[in-house]
């Protein structure tokens, strides 16, 4: 595995970690502060990763189609990992959870197919928009949440940063959809290319 595609694996990897860190303080009621501290920070690192990987793969010459494929999915392997977390708290509302659900598995077919006539989809601008708010969404919630584990939400303006949470979220779900469509536009064009040579 190169080192590219290795750093993309961390955000596989660290997935089911986060869904451990942030679920087990409210199976079990132990460890509420210790995650407070501990999953924001983490989560940094890894989304980091997105921006390692890439730059690596250019900057060494690691670009390659597996990488085209294998970054995006690490991408939305975590990212529906920390959505269906902030949604079961309520960050998150289903409405928009689940369209963005439909439109990664739509975009997840799309590159199959791309795939099958020997094309990559690499990402695109509309597609880096959406995922910088993906990840400025979920840290948002993180950050609400972190504050209700260390207790001092009662401090905060509760209901203010819960509707600022819900406008990032439909501006993701804005931006997914732009994107896709883009996505699906742009693989059309290049398929009718390489039909007509």
């Amino acid at each position: 595995m190169k080192t590219a595609d290795a750093l993309s694996s961390v955000r596989i990897v660290f997935a089911p970690i986060f869904f451990l860190l942030y679920f087990v303080p409210i199976w079990t009621d132990c460890f509420v502060r210790f995650s407070a501290f501990v999953m924001l920070p983490l989560l940094i690192l890894v989304e980091f990763t997105d921006f390692l990987d890439g730059f690596y793969a250019r900057r060494h010459n690691e670009v390659s189609d597996f990488g085209k494929i294998f970054d995006p999915y690490a991408d939305i392997f975590l990212h529906l990992t920390t959505f269906f977390c902030y949604a079961f708290n309520g960050y998150m509302p289903l409405w928009i959870l689940v369209p963005i659900v439909h439109r990664e598995f739509g975009m997840l077919f799309v590159r199959l197919v791309a795939v099958k006539h020997g094309v990559a989809i690499g990402a695109k601008m509309g597609g880096k928009i959406k995922t910088v708010l993906y990840i400025v969404s979920g840290m948002f919630s993180l950050a609400v949440e972190s504050a209700f584990r260390l207790e001092f939400a009662d401090k905060l303006p509760v209901r203010t940063l819960l509707e600022i949470g819900n406008c990032l979220y439909i501006l993701c779900l804005i931006f997914a959809y732009a994107s896709f469509i883009h996505y699906i536009v742009a693989f059309r064009a290049v398929l009718k290319d390489k039909n007509a040579k």
